[in-house]
């Protein structure tokens, strides 16, 4: 599969836009590119069960699966609103930027 390019990226904060988490918020831990998904903190929460080793037992830990970056956008915190990201090349530079406003992000 390609390498998707995606508009958002790693410590963004994002808010869920579709699916069972829709309007939660949370930041991006990581991600994935290639499936096109993210990794938002505390949104899509799975259960793991983990066996056991010689040195620890088994346990069932918790922890946040991937979501399609398609049911997430970026949120600003100062409006309390999601925003779309565009993007602008300046003195040869790319920055993302708030296509309402025009403010970078």
């Amino acid at each position: 599969m390609a390498k998707n390019k995606l508009k958002i990226r790693r410590d963004d904060v994002v808010v869920v836009i579709a699916g069972k988490h829709k309007g939660r918020t949370g930041k991006v831990l990581e991600v994935l590119p290639q499936e096109g998904r993210v990794v938002v903190e505390g949104v899509a929460i799975v259960k793991k069960h983990i066996k056991a080793q010689q040195d620890r037992p088994g346990s069932i830990i918790q922890k946040e699966a991937a979501i399609h970056v398609s049911n997430v956008a970026l949120w600003d915190a100062a409006a309390g609103a999601r925003i779309k990201v565009g993007f602008k090349i300046e003195d040869g530079t790319k920055s993302r930027i708030n296509r309402k406003t025009g403010a970078p992000v």
